[in-house]
């Protein structure tokens, strides 16, 4: 018997997360030019790091030395002023993917369950299942959340209910009342953990307030990232909003200085970067017209999307996906999440999706 046979089985039974292609893989892979590649596989902001970010940060180089301060207190306060919540319904992680396992650590052991939509965020199962709970994928509605079905699939072992708004990778949005509605009916002993590293790239219509309904839920955590509309996905920071009491918990499990000096700082700056944070949702809402117009004229179909992605649907996907690759084009295949038939497209620069569209036209003519 090897020592690996040891490991409990539901560690061994993982199939661990698979990341976008790296333009430099993908370069030492076919002996191109990395600067010819276009990566619109890993919903990065195409206009790179906020200008505010970076001078923080330069300012910061010589201080790295020193570690960084274990509780975040500066960045918890640009954020308890930025969004009127308390510091200490504060958790800080690694990207959200951190305070998502956090979430997990916390709430789940073996013998309970925890519910989620079918094609939702790989994370969420991935989560339960290292620590060896049980996960209840619930089939998903015209790729979306089906809230109605997922209240039902709550057991009395559940402890925890996972929703992505906007979802990854499909794009599907809940609308804020009846995402409110959703948890106002659930059991206040099951956590809601709502997943929103895409809502700052939500149109004025579609923006509703969640930070309000901490005062009402007790049992609802709000993860969100820098990763994205902030341009900081190097950096790898996150954070969670909760009640002080669920924020504590998440707290015990949560690593000594999971957050470097450097995401602390950026961070922060960022928040504040007003005209970035402008400049970025414009240049999606513009890309994001431009590539679905793109796949209509294509004759594609693709799933309406609230983020900075578009998942569309196209005959022999891994075939195109491969194809794409080999024209410096890299997108992302979803067959993971059960959807074989689609591939998703991030919203680059617009020279970078008229590439993309270039590229997928001529794949799909040869």
């Amino acid at each position: 018997m090897s020592v690996c046979d040891l490991a409990p089985g539901y560690i061994r039974a993982i199939a661990p997360y698979q990341p976008g292609k790296p333009t430099s893989e993908l370069a030492r892979e076919l002996g191109m030019d990395e600067s010819g590649i276009v990566k619109l596989a890993s919903n990065e902001n195409p206009l790179g790091v906020s200008p505010r970010a970076g001078q923080a940060m330069r300012a910061l180089l010589d201080s790295l030395a020193r570690y960084p301060d274990g509780n975040g207190f500066e960045l918890k306060l640009a954020l308890s002023k930025r969004f009127g919540i308390a510091m200490d319904g504060i958790v800080l992680g690694n990207g959200s993917n951190d305070v998502l396992e956090l979430a997990a650590r916390a709430f789940l052991a073996p013998g309970v369950s925890a519910v989620y939509s079918q094609h939702a965020f790989a994370v969420y199962p991935l989560a339960v299942q290292a620590i060896g709970a049980q996960g209840i994928a619930v089939p998903a509605k015209d790729y979306g959340h089906d809230l109605d079905a997922m209240a039902r699939a709550i057991r009395p072992d559940t402890r925890i209910v996972f929703v992505a708004n906007p979802n990854n990778p499909t794009g599907t949005f809940v609308p804020g009342a009846a995402l409110e509605a959703f948890i106002d009916g659930l059991s206040r002993d099951v956590l809601v953990v709502l997943d929103e590293a895409y809502t700052e790239y939500l149109r004025p219509e579609h923006r509703y307030d969640s930070m309000a309904w901490l005062k009402k839920f007790s049992n609802l955590v709000i993860t969100r990232t820098f990763s994205k509309v902030y341009g900081l996905a190097g950096l790898r920071v996150g954070y969670a909003v909760s009640s002080p009491a669920v924020a504590d918990l998440m707290n015990r499990v949560r690593q000594p200085f999971n957050v470097n000096s450097l995401s602390l700082t950026a961070a922060a700056a960022a928040l504040e970067d007003e005209k970035f944070i402008r400049e970025s949702y414009e240049l999606n809402c513009r890309g994001m017209d431009q590539v679905v117009a793109g796949l209509k004229q294509l004759g594609l179909q693709h799933i309406p999307s609230y983020g900075n992605f578009v998942t569309f649907k196209v005959p022999g996907a891994g075939e195109v996906f491969e194809k794409l690759l080999r024209a410096g084009v890299i997108v992302r295949p979803i067959a993971a999440y059960g959807m074989p038939d689609h591939l998703r497209v991030s919203i680059g620069l617009e020279s970078e999706n008229a590439r993309f569209l270039d590229a997928l036209r001529q794949v799909l003519a040869a």
